[in-house]
């Protein structure tokens, strides 16, 4: 991999550069140090961006049989198999992730990209029984799927190829095409290379980088797109919303999600898994778990197995294997958690361990005797901090649980399947785990959340369905 990189957008199967575009430094979140330069997308990148990916669609994409569109993902998994360790240095070194979590990213995005290929081949409607009705005797009714056309897709720092082909994979799969904006430049320039290696016709994808508060006002405004698909912070989601007008919109949000920890579930599994369930990639992650509602009896058993392993993780240069946590994005989402924690100690809460910060290092930080108005329980900190708080009673976590404006995943341990389908059907939030933290999610499930954690559904099936048109057609027949 080079050490000087450089990133334009990728427009019409091309990467444009020069011709008075602003060259800015991308910076590397852990020592600050130049990783390479990204040149800005003007408007009328954007605008050229959204009429190829319109052509494409008209001449090519929506008449690509199926199995040409699962050819192309299928490619597209295995090329990205050969390139574990490319992008999984591409994501220590842009996003501060670190390198043995890198891995695992790629891993997950060549699970996905097969899952798309299978659902590209597998794609159906549905006969509709005209008969139903008096007068529907000598009629067949279907419903055909069709793709929907342009689909803008704007995602988040924090899983550059995760959260990207969840929303590349099922529009391709469909016979979408893609204008993507991106906050890791490098990675979704590699992505967009590696689909046009795949076979995908140019101008199926096109990448447009630079602010988003610049360009996201263009892009989604634009008449050609059909479909909005953006995952990142509640504020930006609701503002894109009311852009989009009439346009299709999957909102994937922000959430503060809770773990429900019962005296019958099993306690060291709950401990370890959510030591990386809390911490993984610096709590970077909008199913990490934030709060931990453990029930009072086992209240201190829980603590002291948890703490000496939250104690044991290393934080470091995302580069070295023995990193288990890295930086935070920037310095300043680094302070803001930072001011929160200290918000709460002076509100009465108790850092048991952690709550130091260096630039955008911030140790992993576990905080006791919260309430429920403090930041760190009831808004998304989006930091490597957890709150460990007990309960006497189902009726009691299932309100504190609840008490929140998200809801996109929950993880509740208990050997009671009785409480388990009690509580799972309570809670409110789009995902529920049982014996199995919050934080686990697997690239076919249906993904997505309520209240201000979202609208709509991720996963490649669930995906497909909202990035498609249902079509009626009738038959009256003699």
């Amino acid at each position: 991999m080079n050490s000087k990189l450089q990133a334009g957008s990728f427009i019409n199967g091309k990467e444009m550069f020069g011709n008075g575009r602003a060259v800015h430094d991308v910076r590397s979140p852990y020592d600050g140090a130049i990783i390479g330069t990204m040149e800005y997308a003007s408007l009328e990148d954007v605008v050229n961006a959204i009429a190829a990916a319109e052509r494409v669609f008209h001449s090519t994409m929506k008449i690509l049989p199926a199995y040409r569109r699962a050819e192309i993902l299928s490619k597209a998994s295995d090329l990205l198999e050969e390139r574990v360790e490319d992008y999984a240095l591409m994501l220590a070194r842009e996003a501060g992730k670190p390198i043995r979590d890198g891995r695992a990213e790629v891993g997950r995005a060549v699970q996905l990209l097969r899952f798309a290929s299978d659902e590209a081949k597998t794609m159906h409607g549905e006969l509709v029984p005209m008969d139903a009705a008096i007068g529907g005797e000598n009629r067949l009714g279907m419903v055909r799927r069709y793709p929907i056309g342009v689909v803008a897709a704007i995602t988040p720092f924090n899983f550059p190829l995760n959260l990207v082909l969840h929303k590349l994979a099922p529009a391709i799969a469909a016979s979408n095409t893609v204008v993507l904006k991106e906050k890791t430049p490098f990675s979704a320039i590699m992505l967009a290379k590696l689909f046009h290696e795949a076979g995908l016709p140019a101008g199926a994808l096109n990448v447009i980088q630079g602010r988003g508060e610049e360009l996201v006002p263009t892009l989604v405004t634009n008449s050609f797109i059909r479909k909005v698909t953006f995952t990142g912070s509640a504020s930006v989601g609701l503002s894109i919303k009311q852009m989009a007008g009439l346009k299709r919109v999957t909102l994937e949000l922000g959430s503060n999600t809770p773990n429900l920890i019962f005296e019958d579930g099993n306690l060291n599994k709950a401990a370890q898994s959510l030591v990386k369930g809390a911490f993984a990639f610096s709590g970077q992650v909008c199913i990490s778990a934030q709060r931990i509602y453990i029930h009072r009896s086992v209240y201190q058993s829980f603590l002291d197995s948890y703490i000496p392993q939250v104690n044991q993780l290393v934080l470091g240069d995302p580069l070295h294997e023995e990193t288990d946590l890295g930086p935070m994005i920037t310095e300043e989402a680094a302070i803001r958690a930072e001011q929160w924690i200290k918000e709460a100690q002076s509100q009465g809460a108790i850092v048991i361990t952690g709550g130091k910060r260096s630039g955008t290092m911030l140790e992993p930080t576990v905080l006791i005797d919260v309430t429920p108005e403090m930041k760190v329980v009831c808004k998304e900190i989006f930091a490597p901090v957890v709150s460990i708080i007990p309960f006497d009673t189902e009726e009691e976590v299932v309100r504190l649980a609840n008490a929140s404006d998200y809801g996109l995943q929950a993880g509740v341990f208990t050997d009671n399947i009785n409480r388990a389908l009690r509580i799972a059907d309570q809670l409110e939030t789009g995902g529920v785990w049982i014996n199995e933290i919050s934080t686990y999610r697997q690239d076919n499930q249906p993904y997505g959340g309520v209240k201000l954690s979202g609208t709509g559904k991720e996963g490649v099936r669930y995906a497909v369905e909202e990035m498609t048109e249902m079509k009626f057609i009738g038959i009256h027949y003699s």
